[in-house]
């Protein structure tokens, strides 16, 4: 049976599915042609109004929108209605494999304590699959078309649960969609160079997984998607949200109506006010984004406060709610994972969240599109990649400061060093270096290193690294990486090897000598400021009307 974002009008949500995935090919940016974005009525066919800002606005205009939503469920983790009739709410829930492709990265490694940072897609679906949809997204014509992710966000939880960061990706981003095997049918997609949001048309969300970590480097531990009807019923179920505009408003275009000051809005108002564009500051997409962000924090405020849920009924619409709005990955598919995860993401405090886009340019094959900013993009991704706030508030070297403590216990002779050497090279879109592990291992025993060996376990790594297990071979680590050319950085206490472990990353695919990096301002520990971070904690937002949109 297929999932639920590529169902036929009338469909069962509630019936038990089968773990695969469905899609089609064709897609915006690819062959195809466009389709309808689900944004706000008037928008061009291609992802809006260029004329209303930047792809970087429009990119955001829907981000929050769906984040709202699903952050919701995440935090509230489906809370405790889910034990009242656990089986039941099981059953609303959709599920797809997690990754499609023919590669997927190795899991982030636990640090020294045993901690793991948590990687989590959430996915906004354009799909018109039901009459409820059709209603909300509009655009009847596209009824039947396999929907777009036109939605896409990274959530990374730190592996101490201190903070978290979200980087999205614009819509219209040109990237590589690797090849997928779409594991319901069988059927192959090949590797393509098209925009994010068509990544869900080759297979189902495990297709745009594969695509996030070739595109990022980062592994993904699970994906969460919503739709249109979804947003209202989550909206409804926690009773409405605090709003606020500096003057009376009207937007036609999404028949949003307020009056000046706080209001609390739920339902098909909530979905006006997250699709506004013309009503608020200069009509353009940065406004819409703006509106997006007030709502996101107003509601994760009053999910974590607790307010409006300490009715039973009120728990028990929420969890019917967001049950039956989501599409989750397998190893997420039960009521009891996703309280799991629910309180596992309590603990961030919300002035510790943090949301960026992935900084762009315009792509120059196609000017409608973008394509990752060279070092900005690859510098937020690298962040992510190491467990590192964007917020810049985890500790960081200060200006002469020793770059970290000296070993406990020296370094052993590099003869008397063991050394384990894995091919990490291969990614969603490159095949591994072949014999790279044992290239580098002869390398290692020609620097005196005599116990290098290689291990032929297969690994995808982004990023080359240097793990000890205990901090008295931290000293030998170093020398490993020194004789190398490794970073410092490179070098990590991980509770997930036995010894030395060297794992030669897709960032070294050839050569003895350990690439050098430009050093672009990757020292500051922070997001790029094209990365328009915002904060979660805000608690004075108050969206400034358009003058032309004043009643």
């Amino acid at each position: 049976m297929r999932q639920s974002s590529v169902r036929g009008p009338g469909a069962q949500r509630g019936a038990p599915q089968a773990e695969t995935v469905d899609g089609d090919a064709g897609a915006h940016g690819g062959p195809g042609g466009a389709g309808a974005r689900g944004g706000e009525p008037g928008d061009t066919p291609d992802g809006g109004h260029h004329r209303g800002g930047p792809p970087q606005r429009r990119g955001k205009r829907r981000i929050l929108r769906w984040f709202t939503t699903t952050l919701s469920v995440l935090i509230l983790g489906t809370a405790g209605a889910g034990y009242l009739y656990y089986e039941h709410l099981n059953g609303n829930l959709d599920k797809d494999d997690l990754n499609l492709g023919d590669n997927s990265l190795d899991k982030s490694a636990p640090n020294a304590e045993g901690q793991t940072p948590l990687n989590i897609l959430l996915l906004g679906s354009d799909s018109r699959n039901s009459k409820e949809n059709v209603r909300l997204g509009g655009s009847r014509a596209e009824a039947d078309r396999p929907p777009l992710a036109d939605v896409q966000m990274l959530l990374h939880v730190s592996a101490d649960r201190s903070n978290m960061s979200v980087i999205s990706v614009p819509r219209d981003t040109r990237v590589t969609i690797p090849k997928c095997t779409d594991t319901d049918d069988g059927k192959v997609y090949r590797e393509t160079s098209a925009t994010i949001n068509s990544s869900l048309q080759n297979g189902g969300p495990g297709c745009t997984v594969a695509t996030w970590e070739e595109l990022t480097g980062i592994p993904v531990d699970h994906f969460m998607m919503i739709d249109f009807a979804g947003v209202v019923d989550m909206a409804d179920a926690v009773g409405g949200v605090p709003v606020c505009v500096d003057n009376n408003v009207f937007d036609s275009k999404s028949g949003l109506r307020l009056r000046k000051g706080e209001s609390v809005i739920k339902g098909e108002q909530a979905l006006q006010w997250l699709r506004t564009r013309h009503g608020f500051e200069d009509g353009s997409d940065i406004g819409r984004a703006k509106a997006q962000h007030l709502y996101m924090n107003s509601m994760v405020r009053q999910l974590k406060s607790g307010t409006k849920l300490t009715d039973p009924d009120n728990l028990t619409d929420l969890a019917e709610a967001a049950t039956k709005a989501l599409t989750v990955d397998n190893g997420l598919g039960t009521v009891k994972k996703l309280y799991d995860l629910g309180n596992d993401l309590k603990r961030v405090p919300t002035g510790r969240i943090t949301m960026a886009t992935m900084p762009w340019v315009p792509d120059e094959q196609n000017p409608a599109h973008v394509v990752p900013k060279p070092k900005d993009a690859d510098k937020i991704f690298s962040l992510m990649r190491n467990d590192i706030a964007l917020d810049g508030k985890d500790k960081k070297k200060k200006p002469g400061a020793k770059k970290s403590p000296e070993p406990s216990d020296p370094a052993a002779p590099n003869g008397e060093i063991p050394v384990t050497v894995q091919n990490g090279t291969g990614t969603a879109a490159q095949i591994a270096v072949r014999g790279r592990a044992a290239f580098v291992a002869s390398h290692l025993v020609q620097l005196g290193f005599a116990q290098a060996v290689a291990d032929a376990t297969p690994k995808s790594r982004a990023d080359t690294t240097v793990s000890y297990p205990t901090a008295d071979l931290r000293g030998d680590a170093l020398a490993v990486a020194k004789a190398l050319g490794l970073p410092e950085s490179a070098v990590r206490h991980s509770a997930d090897v036995s010894q030395i472990t060297l794992v030669i990353g897709a960032d070294w695919r050839t050569g003895t000598a350990y690439p050098k990096s430009d050093g672009s301002g990757t020292d500051d520990n922070k997001a790029p400021d094209s990365a328009d971070a915002l904060k979660g904690d805000d608690k004075s937002a108050c969206m400034k009307v358009n003058p032309a949109n004043v009643w």
